[in-house]
């Protein structure tokens, strides 16, 4: 493959080769032919991109909060004027149809207008005369150089929701995107620069573990932020935090919808398809469980299947509806889990393994798929299978609905379809989940309040972007002052006498 193009790092404002020979193909997931190769950095590659942001940091530190302000005001500008364009680069390397990448797009921009109000969002408090003549006031500061490892899943949303606020805030950040669609993070690091920011502010590392350990280790690497699987979330989370690091790790999901017999079932089977099938279900905030009342179950899987008879999968710049998964390894996994549900008594309701694609003959294709008595040990119920697979459990009401959604070790995202207020408020209340949809089915928080889940879902110490995010890119500092006056007899202003 020495005849494709290879996309550089980002160091320091410009393109950089690096000092590693190693590199790696960039698949288009439609054709299934690799279209590019990425480099892949060496440890001492990435300490080249640390050690840029180190420089950097003192002199963007200094910077007026309206300078950088600016800077991200400038950014939102440039951004929502070429979507366009970034919305090609997503659906060239990741697959997903265009007005999904639309979509991740619009919600990515939302941390960034979230970021513009940084002069009201790192304000600290003022405590006057806590003592005769003393008052105590508060600081909000950068970290200094942290660390951003971001999905395939969601190339630019994902980097949106940190890097934003970290260079608001005033740190300087290096940026690990997955090396399976790495091109946005390097569009967006040029368009930062044109937009004003200086070099060495936002730098981009591609690589795989050799690179994510020598920034989980890097002395001079304050924080790590990172969303993925959860057993990555775990050794990120482990490995960052023992190396005196401030950590948030997001990581997997199986997300459950609770349909309870009162629901409006038309709004429930749209949900159900939209949750379940989007992005090919490469999301963590995907719907993959569909908890079903008996008493409607019937009806709402006609719905669903019905609906499903409507999409149509294929390349995403050819107005489909759904795209391919990402790599062909990923494609075969995810359809042996429909071989393992057969295999463990589930109903195979609609078997995309037999989609028909407006693509490629070539490209990474699964359908969307339904899946019904899906049992509760069966791995295509108990493991994320993280592509357009939806599962329906049957269950006798809500009582065992919300002990099914609780006794699972994730708790990133879940959804309760009803009219009924009191079951909704009950729900909410009682479900032990981070991230709560009522009549919603992808409950992902607006860019003012933060996004992260519990148990197996979340490790570390925040959250995600909104008030979490502010706190993670900063930290306090209290100050305790006293200034003497004339009254005190220690000074005297006055014009100097001779006694």
């Amino acid at each position: 493959m020495t005849d494709l193009p290879t996309l550089d790092h980002w160091i320091n404002g410009a393109p950089a080769s690096g000092a590693s020979t190693r590199t790696a193909p960039v698949f288009d997931p439609a054709r299934g032919v690799a279209q590019k190769n990425v480099r892949m950095a060496s440890a001492a590659d990435l300490g080249t991109a640390v050690a840029a942001a180190r420089a950097a940091f003192p002199g963007w530190r200094d910077t007026s909060i309206a300078k950088r302000q600016s800077v991200l005001f400038t950014f939102r500008e440039l951004l929502n004027k070429r979507s366009g364009e970034l919305a090609a680069i997503l659906t060239s390397e990741h697959g997903k149809v265009l007005s999904d990448a639309g979509g991740e797009i619009a919600r990515g921009l939302e941390v960034v207008e979230f970021a513009c109000s940084m002069p009201t969002l790192i304000k600290g408090e003022y405590s006057e005369n806590v003592s005769t003549g003393i008052d105590v006031y508060s600081l909000k500061q950068p970290l200094g150089v942290v660390g951003i490892i971001s999905p395939f899943n969601f190339p630019a949303m994902v980097p949106l929701w940190f890097f934003p606020l970290a260079i608001a805030a005033g740190n300087t950040v290096v940026l690990k995107p997955s090396e399976k669609d790495p091109s946005a993070a390097n569009w967006m690091a040029e368009l930062m620069k044109e937009a004003g920011l200086p070099d060495g502010v936002l730098n981009v590392v591609h690589g795989d573990k050799e690179a994510v350990d020598a920034l989980l280790t890097h002395p001079d690497v304050a924080s790590i932020s990172f969303v993925g699987s959860t057993p990555i979330a775990r050794y990120i989370y482990e490995t960052a935090s023992a190396n005196g690091k401030r950590v948030q790790a997001l990581g997997g999901a199986k997300n459950h919808m609770l349909v309870l017999p009162d629901a409006d079932l038309d709004l429930a089977a749209d949900a159900a398809v939209n949750a379940g099938f989007g992005s090919a279900g490469e999301r963590c905030m995907a719907i993959s469980v569909v908890l079903a009342v008996d008493a409607v179950a019937d009806a709402l899987i006609e719905k669903i299947t019905e609906r499903m008879a409507t999409l149509k999968t294929g390349d995403g710049r050819r107005g489909c509806d759904m795209g391919p998964l990402i790599t062909g390894v990923h494609r075969d996994k995810v359809s042996g889990y429909i071989d393992v549900a057969a295999a463990d008594g589930a109903t195979v309701v609609v078997d995309g393994r037999g989609v028909t694609p407006d693509g490629d003959a070539n490209g990474f294709w699964l359908g969307p798929t339904l899946l019904d008595k899906v049992p509760l040990s069966s791995a295509a119920y108990t493991d994320e299978i993280f592509g357009p697979v939806l599962s329906i459990v049957r269950v006798e009401g809500y009582e065992q609905g919300l002990d099914i959604i609780n006794s699972s070790q994730y708790g990133n995202g879940t959804a309760i379809f009803t009219n009924d207020g009191g079951a909704a408020r009950r729900f909410q209340n009682e479900v032990s989940v981070g991230m709560i949809g009522i009549n919603v089915p992808i409950p992902v928080p607006v860019a003012y309040h933060s996004f992260g889940g519990w148990k197996d879902s979340l490790f570390g110490d925040s959250k995600a972007y909104g008030p979490a995010g502010i706190a993670f890119f900063t930290r306090e500092k209290a100050v305790t002052s006293r200034w003497l006056d004339p009254s005190h007899g220690g000074l005297n202003l006055g014009f100097p006498q001779h006694d």
